[in-house]
């Protein structure tokens, strides 16, 4: 039939006339099939789930199948407007949340890098010397400390005052408490400190400081807030065989359950219950024990 079109669905056969052949001819008149196709979706908007397309102009122009043919419907501006507004109220909801988490990932990345750092010197350290443990090797004074960090460290700055290399403010606890610099920096003469090439700050005991272990301060970011214990802040201890941990974890803790701190017998429940009062501490102990025990997540 002339000036038809007809498609065919699943369930019957039926034919549109084309108002005096007028479309048809508009839609033979464009040589490229494409445009042919979009001037037929454009005056025929019933949906059709599949069908077989014949133009007839006395002889047959084309047979194509066509897949999926819907209607489109378009959204009114009231409704973009209140999309938008529940968009706006999740992203309220969830976006401070979100940064707070990757904020705590930065902080943990930062202070295992340096955590690394220290293992890793300390164990080359006494591999180096031929010794058995920190003691053999020698690091049993602050100058053998200052020597110790500038052969196995990248060093940026080191420092004759705490103030230099760390915040020259109050440090403070989760609970905004201010902290002294005497309760996790027991002096320039006992700790040398040291600003690393990573932004790190940290200052270092002797390994014989406290007989068979030292204490290290570290700042990941250095001066930069948010300058809290459990943050950015850690009072870290190191013992005799190079190992880093909380206070009361030698190594014969580790090994076998003795010389354990805090009446316990394995250095989990040790680091749980020095840090169980982490936030409110005075002396930036106990967070980076729970930091271990949780495999490096930081959910205080």
């Amino acid at each position: 039939m002339k000036g038809a079109v007809y498609y065919e669905n699943s369930n019957s056969i039926e034919s549109r006339k084309v108002g005096g052949g007028a479309l048809l001819r508009l839609i033979l008149s464009k040589k490229n099939i494409k445009q042919q196709f979009r001037l037929f979706k454009l005056f025929f908007v019933n949906p059709i789930d599949k069908c077989d397309i014949i133009c007839h102009n006395g002889n047959k122009i084309f047979n194509q199948e066509i897949v999926g043919m819907k209607k489109l419907f378009a959204f009114t501006l009231a409704e973009v407007l209140v999309t938008l507004g529940i968009i706006g109220v999740v992203s309220a909801m969830t976006v401070p949340s979100l940064m707070q988490n990757h904020q705590r990932k930065t902080y943990v990345t930062q202070l295992h890098q340096v955590y690394n750092l220290f293992q890793q010197a300390f164990l080359q350290y006494i591999n180096d010397k031929n010794a058995l443990n920190l003691h053999e090797a020698g690091l049993i004074s602050s100058a053998e400390v200052s020597n110790f960090m500038k052969s196995y460290f990248k060093i940026v700055e080191s420092c004759t005052d705490f103030t230099e290399c760390f915040y020259d403010g109050s440090y403070k606890n989760m609970s905004g408490t201010d902290l002294t610099n005497a309760s996790y920096w027991p002096g320039a003469s006992a700790a040398p400190c040291f600003v690393l090439a990573n932004g790190a700050s940290v200052c270092v005991e002797n390994s014989k400081y406290h007989t068979t272990y030292g204490h290290i301060t570290i700042d990941i970011n250095g001066k930069k807030g948010p300058n809290i214990a459990g943050r950015d802040l850690f009072f870290v201890t190191y013992y005799s065989d190079g190992s880093i941990d909380e206070d009361g974890i030698p190594p014969e803790c580790r090994t076998s359950g003795t010389g354990c701190g805090s009446g316990k017998t394995n250095p989990k429940d040790v680091r749980a219950a020095v840090g169980a009062n982490c936030s409110s501490r005075s002396d930036a102990k106990g967070c980076f024990g729970l930091l271990l025990n949780n495999n490096w997540e930081m959910d205080y």
